[in-house]
């Protein structure tokens, strides 16, 4: 009985180092669920990390808010679509930059860039 809890307790532990393992190596599955008038999405990098989130409508076009991360998990952009065209504002995160994107009809109508010091934002308009 001695042997058979010490076989039990060393498989155990096996896969528990096994499962530690996989959650840093596997690849995780991007996820589409219908909500509705909308396919809530995200979208993985091939460490597991999420590299997008959004919504498709039915048509499969791009709707609604999208965000956009680095494989480390930084958030690179923010966006606005609707029925797949480009609207309203972006944001798009560089290092110490960020830019902010207007749309309008699908087409860039202005760009300000701001300087990111410490937690203030700082613009660059005259």
């Amino acid at each position: 009985m001695k042997k058979i809890s010490i076989l039990l307790m060393m498989i155990f532990s096996a896969s528990m180092m096994y499962a530690q393992d996989c959650s840093k190596t596997c690849k995780k599955k991007n996820s589409y669920v219908q909500n509705g008038d909308v396919i809530e999405t995200v979208l993985y990098h091939d460490n597991g990390v999420v590299a997008q989130t959004g919504t498709y409508n039915l048509d499969n076009k791009l709707e609604g808010e999208w965000i956009s991360f680095d494989t480390e998990g930084n958030k690179t952009a923010k966006a606005q679509y609707s029925n797949g065209e480009k609207v309203g504002t972006w944001f798009f995160y560089q290092g110490k930059e960020m830019k902010e994107v207007t749309y309008t009809d699908s087409r860039i109508a202005e760009v300000v860039t701001y300087a990111i010091e410490d937690t203030r934002v700082v613009s660059n308009r005259p």
